[in-house]
This record gives C-alpha cells, sequence and structure tokens, in this order.
C-alpha cells in the first residue's frame, strides 16, 4: 500500500496512525488476523508497519 504520510508532534514517537474509519480506506485489512482469545474482538490497534521515503 502507498499512503502520503504527514509527521507530526501530537502522536509519540514510535507510532503510525491511519484512519480506518472509511470503507475506501479498508485498513483493516492491512492489520493483524489475530483475535482476543475471549472477547473474540480483532486487533487492529496494533500490528507492524514498515515506513520508507518514496
Amino acid at each position: 500500500m502507498e499512503a502520503k504520510a504527514h509527521v507530526t508532534g501530537k502522536s509519540p514517537q514510535g507510532t503510525i496512525f491511519m484512519n480506518f474509519h472509511f470503507a475506501e480506506a479498508a485498513v483493516n485489512q492491512l492489520t493483524n488476523a489475530a483475535l482476543d482469545p475471549i472477547g473474540k474482538i480483532p486487533e487492529y490497534k496494533v500490528c507492524a508497519v514498515k515506513l520508507e521515503a518514496a
């Protein structure tokens, strides 16, 4: 996936945020498929990413 990144001081260093509200973004398809063993809730908020300059 390619996306534009905007670097700010709003998020802690070492974290990346991408909006997953809109269906056309489909960011949830890129996240970890792990489920919480008790609640069976998808682990959408934690996954590894690699950020590269274009």
